[in-house]
């Protein structure tokens, strides 16, 4: 297992990819299988054996590439002196060079693959298997060979309440007009109910957004919280009676409406990315197709049952079943290495996607 040099797993704060990446190295051990951590830094809080290329994290260096190339090397050279079924990395740079390898590589792809990103993928070696995050990613990679869809998992001992909350909306995310928290606050103002907006505002065009499109339409309803650490993230969303995901662009998927869920709190959110293969509408949460159904969907998210929403959580987006899904791709990996087929981009969710996360049949 592969990961990017710059934080520690699990990671000590909010890190999405680090959560996932703790999660599935530790069920895999669980399920009996031996996985070597190939990271940065001194240790590792997870089950595997751990492997440093760098004794300090490079999470200053977050954004350059070099830190990255030079862990990819080194990691390359000891994977050389080593033996190992299969490679699962998490990185951008190391797709790249995963044909190169003497065993094959599985890569997750993380992030929305378009842009810069997709071109790049669509360079890399057909022995290689890519694997997308969600079907919303997939549509957006259309044309990308993509070898399966494993949602991610949430590991997260909470306990669900009881019965819904009076609490606040919560919107949790970082201040970016893609993540819609001026139409949070819209929608809270026509609901009539207050808002919490707990969010990242550590980069220089975070705060800018926050300064120029946010502080102007703050009122009394609404509460700013900056930069909430990860305890009290999660003591905002057990209070909350709803998370609010006014989405404007095609996230890839979204751990916190898993967290949300796991906690009890019902999910209300726009109808993009992978917002309806992980909320199901009516039950763990409302899909909205416009903003102005939002308010009312706040209003309905007071009836559904909290744990409704954590079940879904425990039975369909576990480590477990996440490491399931991807020990069935190094299996078909490690003995075949099909070439996977093109994807046609006509990428159609099941009615159940979590269960259908592999082809049918095998690729190539």
């Amino acid at each position: 297992m592969i990961v990017p040099p710059y934080y520690e797993l699990p990671p000590p704060g909010y890190g999405g990819v680090e959560q996932v990446c703790a999660a599935l190295v530790d069920a895999l051990v669980a399920r009996g299988n031996e996985v070597t951590l190939f990271g940065a830094g001194s240790r590792t809080g997870t089950a595997a054996n751990f492997v440093s290329t760098v004794t300090e994290l490079q999470s200053d260096r977050l954004g350059h590439s070099l830190p990255e190339l030079v862990h990819l090397a080194r990691v390359d050279r000891l994977i050389e002196d080593e033996t190992f079924d299969v490679v699962h990395d998490h990185t951008t740079v190391g797709p790249l060079a995963a044909a190169q390898r003497r065993v094959p590589t599985v890569v997750t792809v993380h992030n929305s693959p378009d842009g810069e990103l997709g071109e790049y993928l669509r360079g890399i070696d057909r022995a290689v298997a890519l694997v997308a995050i969600s079907y919303a990613q997939r549509r957006v990679g259309a044309g990308l060979p993509w070898a399966a869809t494993v949602h991610n998992g949430l590991a997260a001992e909470v306990r669900a309440k009881a019965t819904p909350t009076d609490g606040p909306v919560l919107w949790l995310a970082r201040f970016a007009a893609d993540k819609g928290p001026d139409l949070a606050i819209e929608a809270c103002r026509a609901a009539g109910i207050p808002l919490v907006l707990a969010g990242k505002a550590t980069e220089p065009a975070e705060q800018r957004y926050l300064d120029e499109v946010v502080r102007p339409i703050l009122g009394p309803d609404v509460e700013l919280l900056l930069n909430p650490g990860r305890q009290h993230c999660w003591k905002l969303l057990a209070e909350a009676r709803c998370l609010l995901m006014p989405i404007r662009w095609e996230e890839p998927f979204g751990m916190v409406m898993l967290e949300a869920m796991a906690c009890g709190t019902p999910v209300v959110a726009l109808n993009r990315g992978a917002v309806p293969e992980v909320v199901r509408h009516g039950e763990t949460g409302m899909v909205c197709s416009d903003p102005a159904q939002l308010p009312a969907a706040i209003e309905h998210a007071r009836q559904l049952d909290p744990q409704r929403c954590a079940e879904h959580v425990r039975t369909s987006f576990s480590p477990d079943v996440m490491a399931s899904r991807y020990e069935r791709i190094y299996h078909r990996w490690k003995h075949a290495m099909p070439l996977p087929a093109v994807d046609s981009g006509n990428v159609q969710v099941p009615a159940r996607p979590e269960q259908e996360l592999l082809p049918a049949a095998a690729p190539g």
